[in-house]
Formats: C-alpha cells, structure tokens, sequence
C-alpha cells in the first residue's frame, strides 16, 4: 500500500513540523549493498515494474565504506522520533491535553455510551500502548508477536555518507561523525534492556561492511509491537464498543500510523468501514 499510505506520512510529518516548529522529517537515500549477481538482476526486475517508484534502476558501484554494486531506494528517509514524541509532548501539555501517569484500569468505568476514568469522562476511550496491550485486560486476548530489537549509536571519524546504507544492518547518519546502527530481532528477550546479545550481533555485522574504526557511544533497546500476521489492530472492542483499540504496528509505525489513524478516524465518525485486514475483530475474543 505504498502508493496510498507514502502521501499521507510526508503531508502528516510536513503539517506536524508546522505546528510544532521544528523539523523532524529527514529525506534520505537508502543504498543497497548487492552481493550476489542474482540480486542485482532482481533489484533491476523489480525496479522496472511494481517498484519503479521505489527502486532506482541504474545500479552502481559504491567505494564507500566498501567497493560493492549497489541500488538507490527512493522515496525514502528518517523521523527523528525523540524529537517528534518531545516536541508533540510539550505542545500537548502547554494546551492541557496530557496527563502524565500510570493508567490503572480499576479506575475506568463504561456503559453503552461513554466511559469516565476519575474525574474524566468522554464518549470513548482508545488504548495505544504498544507491546504493554498483553496487560490490557480489554484487549489481550490478542496474539501479539513482540521483537525486541538493540540499536546502537556510533561515532567513527572516517566514514563519510549523507545517506542510509543497508546490508544486514542499516548505518544511518545523524551528524558530527555520529551513526546510528541496527537493528535486531530477538522473540525471547522482550525487556527495554540492552542486551549483550544484540550489541554482538551488531557489531558482527557492522564489523563486515565497515573497515574504519569506531567508538559504540550509545547502546539502546525496545520492543517493537508486532502481531502474528503483521498487521496493525485497530477497531473497537467486541463487546465495548466504546472501547477502542489503535496498535500492532510492528517495524513500521512511523511509515503506516498517520495513514491508519485517518481512515480510523474516518471509520469512527462513520465514513468508511476498516480494513478488514487491520481491524481488530479478525481476532476473536476467547
């Protein structure tokens, strides 16, 4: 859905950055690392057909951090997403719209057509709360497949790209000889911890397309909220309706949540049906 949902995101980031003042949304090339000829000629398969907006055809031979033929992906690029999640914070507070504390569902009641937590009541509630929905009682009967992916920060003088490469890991440039590298997948380990485990993992790959020497300077950690058939859950509850339920978006949140939260909000003040593959009720309550 590429096609449909690449508009909405850049029109989403481009008016959010407006509204908060400053800039998030950092267009980038991504470059691809062949190394077989097989996957040069199905990059070139691809690219003059169903992936033409997204694949350059014309591959080339990159000498930097190593000699390699390579592809452009297009339309593509980075969120700096502390920046986004601080920014959209603060503005949220300033206009007495965040409270910040430990949701605690003993306090929220409904009936047929509102729901009220304390001393708040509003016509419906919508749980966002990523991997966390396994302790949601309204919704954890819903077959999560969380991945836990490690992330680490580089600073390495010697390397010098202005876009994303990609090869087992991505290396992306943020700035002052500074990288970010990852990520990776663990199905086991869903802590926010850094693992050892990761960070090996990491630097075993990166060792394998970086020649140059390099600091770790940062190493991070979190669990992504990914479903067994990889797609979103969003929708209202089975029985609650006014219960309702906007997650599961896996690897790629900051790509598919603007466009799914317009059609949610479209669907909830009844202007389109859900996707039937994103809406939560494909999984039925035990």
């Amino acid at each position: 859905m590429a096609d449909e949902i690449v508009p909405v995101l850049l029109d989403f980031y481009w008016d959010a950055e407006k509204t908060l003042g400053c800039k998030f949304l950092d267009e980038k090339k991504i470059v691809k690392l062949f190394t077989e000829e097989q996957e040069t000629a199905l990059w070139k398969k691809k690219a003059a057909d169903e992936m033409a907006l997204y694949l350059d055809p014309a591959t080339f031979t990159i000498h930097e951090p190593i000699n390699s033929e390579a592809g452009y992906v297009l339309r593509t690029g980075n969120i700096d997403t502390r920046k986004f999640l601080g920014e959209s914070r603060e503005y949220l507070t300033k206009t007495d719209s965040f409270l910040e504390e430990q949701f605690a569902f003993g306090n929220l009641t409904t009936t047929e057509s509102s729901v009220s937590y304390k001393e708040y009541s509003a016509d419906s509630i919508i749980f966002c709360e990523g991997y966390l929905m396994k302790n949601n009682p309204y919704f954890n009967y819903i077959p999560l497949k969380p991945a836990k992916g490690d992330v680490l920060t580089i600073k390495c003088k010697e390397l010098n790209i202005d876009f994303i490469l990609n090869k087992g890991v991505f290396i992306m440039p943020l700035g002052n000889d500074l990288f970010k590298v990852g990520a990776t997948y663990d199905w086991e380990d869903l802590t926010d911890e850094p693992s050892e485990k990761g960070k090996k993992e990491l630097v075993e790959k990166l060792n394998k397309i970086l020649p140059y020497d390099y600091e770790v300077v940062k190493h991070e950690a979190g669990v992504r909220p990914s479903t067994i058939d990889r797609r979103p859950v969003i929708g209202k509850h089975p029985v609650n309706e006014n219960i309702q339920l906007f997650n599961g978006f896996g690897t790629k949140a900051v790509m598919l949540a603007p466009y799914f939260a317009k059609q949610f909000i479209l669907f909830l003040e009844g202007e389109n049906k859900l996707n039937q593959e994103v809406d939560c009720r494909r999984f039925k309550q035990a």
